[in-house]
């Protein structure tokens, strides 16, 4: 029975009776004054994903150029800023905020029997700053173009020519929106939760985003106030970085990834959420390991942050240091480990359905293994200092980050599409599209791992002529992968527009977020639930009851 805070007896009418978010108000000022957070993670995710659109493009105009091993097509300096812009367009457009910001805003309320989340005006505002910043960069990158690289390294960020400023202020803005959301949902989750919603009844998709938004509110401040140094070293040549003014440039690569190492953990962990919630959905099993899954969470978010020294071996730091740094590093796969095994063990015996979502998830488990191997061989101070800045590095976290967010990205788009949109896809050309990105994506970085093995740098405008087949694959599988977007961005494009009318719960998935209409109203319930048992529990033919919702 549908019980209210008071105990007493309540219905909800059916969903073909309630007005949805959607249609609340459908103008457009409606949606830029919204306080409803499904609106605003829905607007997070058309700006993520045209984040997503500008840097891929970006890497496509880099593996064009790469085609030849000499001059072609642009010059060096130009290459230079392609390569910074596409780094830094992926990394705070896109893979920081886009499963957070947008996935986490829809869903987390929902999922934890709350109307809103805590502050919905400055939820509504870090989109704005999200926005602010991104213009500022994107700009930035017009009329400057920072060659840099993505991570700023001194002595040569304050002392370039290019107009560095833009884009290092775009970026400290953005950090403001990751704060902003991070601690939204922190006091959400401590302050929200429906009744009988206790720590170990949380889904596990809101652990991982817990985690996440503690680093979010933690770290983000250190990376802000190094990259605002930067800017104003580029403008007024203080010398804080400069050694030949005294400064120490080790500082900034501290500073930097003191921040920079637990944001990695800021894209992997909310995808690794999203697995959770779709492993446990298509095998129609409770999570093995619950409580292992989600204490993970918390150990990636806490050791993250005693792993930054793994990026500096090179540096002149002691060998105790970096030994012990390279441990530490090691005990991040440990917790890692634990989620996969446990994902495993969910699938094990499971009434495995595959869908779209799902191939996405067995995609991420490949990238999150892969990419996790040959990040222990990088923590291995010996092997490190051999790969250390050739395309060896690049491969790594192009498969750890890039590869796997995009999965968890792309497996939370389509298990979550019916949901915000009440429209079906067509799951065929879905599939077809899902192998077409994985595949594309070796095709384009095992390549990688073989030239940096073989000693070819980073971020080289030439290179030996030697190594010019292995950069045509690379080449080839990125137009590969780039074809699996295409297909992805044109058969949901004609969903939203035409796609027919989905049921109320496609996956037949229990968790908590499917139990409500579909698409949500703007308040989510009429009541709120009462919660009497776990998520995703597939014991029982129906939990809605135990979600406190009965549709009349």
């Amino acid at each position: 029975m549908l019980q209210s805070t008071d105990g007493s007896p309540q219905t909800v009418a059916a969903p073909t009776e309630q007005a949805s978010y959607l249609t609340d108000g459908t103008s457009v000022m409606s949606w830029l004054n919204t306080r409803d957070h499904k609106r605003v993670g829905v607007m997070f995710l058309a700006l993520v994903m045209i984040g997503f659109l500008i840097g891929g493009v970006f890497a496509l105009a880099i593996r064009v150029k790469l085609l030849q091993p000499g001059p072609f097509l642009f010059d060096a300096m130009t290459y230079n800023r392609l390569f910074t812009l596409h780094g830094i367009v992926m990394i705070f457009l896109f893979m920081i905020p886009a499963i957070p910001s947008g996935f986490g805003n829809f869903v987390l309320p929902l999922m934890i029997g709350a109307r809103d989340v805590a502050f919905p005006r400055l939820n509504l505002g870090s989109m704005y700053v999200y926005l602010l910043g991104a213009s500022i960069a994107l700009w930035g990158m017009i009329h400057g173009g920072v060659d840099t690289g993505w991570t700023f390294y001194t002595p040569y960020s304050s002392t370039t020519t290019t107009d560095a400023f833009p884009v290092i202020l775009g970026a400290f803005i953005i950090g403001f929106s990751s704060i902003m959301t991070g601690l939204n949902f922190i006091v959400t989750v401590h302050t929200l939760r429906a009744p009988g919603m206790t720590w170990m009844r949380l889904p596990l998709f809101v652990w991982a985003v817990y985690g996440t938004s503690l680093i979010q509110v933690l770290a983000t401040p250190v990376l802000g106030l190094a990259l605002l140094v930067v800017g104003v070293e580029n403008t007024m040549h203080f010398g804080l970085f400069d050694p030949t003014r005294g400064g120490d440039p080790l500082l900034f690569q501290h500073l930097f990834w003191f921040y920079s190492h637990p944001a990695v953990y800021i894209m992997v962990l909310p995808a690794m959420g999203v697995m959770s919630e779709i492993i446990c959905a298509f095998s129609r099993k409770n999570a093995y390991g619950y409580n292992m899954i989600a204490y993970s969470s918390l150990g990636i978010a806490f050791v993250g942050f005693f792993a930054w020294g793994h990026h500096m071996f090179v540096t002149g730091q002691s060998s105790v240091n970096a030994g012990i740094f390279g441990v530490i590093s090691m005990l991040v796969g440990v917790f890692t480990a634990i989620k996969v095994f446990n994902w495993v063990g969910t699938m094990y015996r499971g009434s495995i359905q595959v869908n779209t979502p799902f191939i996405y998830a067995c995609g991420f488990l490949y990238f999150v293994v892969f990419g996790g191997m040959t990040g222990i061989a990088l923590a291995t101070v010996g092997l490190d200092v051999h790969w250390h800045d050739t395309y060896f590095v690049i491969a790594h976290f192009h498969f750890v980050m890039v590869g796997a967010v995009i999965m968890g990205f792309l497996a939370a788009l389509h298990y979550w599409f019916p949901k915000m949109f009440a429209r079906t896809y067509h799951d065929g050309w879905g599939m077809v599209a899902a192998t077409l990105i994985i595949l594309g994506f070796n095709a384009t970085f095992i390549p990688q791992f073989l030239l940096g093995n073989a000693g070819m740098p980073r971020r080289y405008y030439e290179y030996p002529d030697k190594f010019q087949a292995l950069n045509v694959a690379s080449t080839t599988g990125a137009a590969v992968l780039a074809l699996g977007l295409v297909i992805v961005l044109i058969y949901l494009v004609v969903a939203l527009v035409s796609g027919k009318r989905c049921e109320q719960n496609p996956w037949g998935s229990k968790g908590f977020e499917w139990m409500t209409q579909t698409p949500p109203t703007t308040s989510n319930f009429e009541v709120i639930p009462t919660i009497t048992t776990g998520p995703h529990d597939y014991r029982t033919n129906d939990n809605s009851a135990a979600y406190g919702i009965h549709h009349v």
